[in-house]
């Protein structure tokens, strides 16, 4: 039984994937690619808690949806971040796998309450 949002594993490895992404970008120069993925990956977990504590199925459905683009966002810039060298190929796989496997969550959670 989830009693509070902090329960919810789509929204605990959206947490394991905005604290990779902040340590991965730590170092950037590029203030304005990483001011951005640092905000679409704690959008995903954001949204997820939003949802929940909205208390209704409707809402959190719908922040649901909205946690699952910026997944999906995060996964763009990682695409770019790994062709401009931001980051090395060891480390897109690692926080893309976080990322898939947030998004597989965030997809069985919608379903769940579909």
């Amino acid at each position: 039984m989830i009693r509070i949002f902090e329960d919810i594993v789509a929204w605990q490895k959206a947490k394991q994937l905005s604290v990779s992404v902040y340590a991965c970008f730590d170092g950037c120069r590029d203030f304005g690619f990483k001011d951005q993925i640092q905000r679409a990956t704690v959008s995903v977990m954001n949204n997820i808690a939003e949802g929940f504590e909205r208390q209704t199925r409707k809402e959190f459905k719908q922040h649901l949806y909205i946690a699952k683009g910026s997944s999906a966002e995060v996964r763009s810039m990682l695409y770019l971040a790994m062709e401009l060298g931001l980051i090395k190929s060891e480390v897109f796989e690692q926080i893309i796998a976080y990322n898939l496997e947030t998004s597989r969550l965030i997809s069985g959670l919608i379903k769940s309450i579909e």
